[in-house]
């Protein structure tokens, strides 16, 4: 994915998507370091368009929670063995739903002491 194909799902999803889970106006996107995200085409549009983004070390993909949820999803979307786009999609929202609490709280925790 490019940097401007970003900018255009940030434009059409990121505001939505805060008002459908209910953040009301007091949130703070954060995204990881994958090259496109700090790139300045990124940082303008959100500058002009964000309130809020969270502060991020280069070179710390491990405060991001979410990015050890990926990786317990690929790891269960994997072990099934999907051979198709269509399944492949609903074997992740299956996947995701299925794991524990208690491991999310686990990630998140120990991203928290990094």
């Amino acid at each position: 994915m490019r940097k401007e194909n970003y900018v255009d799902i940030l434009k059409q999803h990121l505001k939505t998507s805060g008002r459908k889970i209910k953040l009301g106006r007091k949130w703070v996107f954060q995204m990881d370091i994958d090259p496109k995200h700090p790139s300045n085409v990124v940082a303008k549009w959100l500058k002009d368009n964000q309130d809020k983004v969270l502060e991020w070390p280069s070179q710390c993909p491990d405060l991001n929670p979410i990015e050890n949820v990926w990786a317990e999803l690929k790891k269960r979307v994997r072990a099934r063995g999907p051979t198709k786009l269509t399944p492949l999609h609903q074997l992740c929202q299956e996947e995701l739903t299925k794991i524990p609490q208690l491991i999310v709280g686990s990630l998140w925790k120990a991203a928290r002491r990094v």
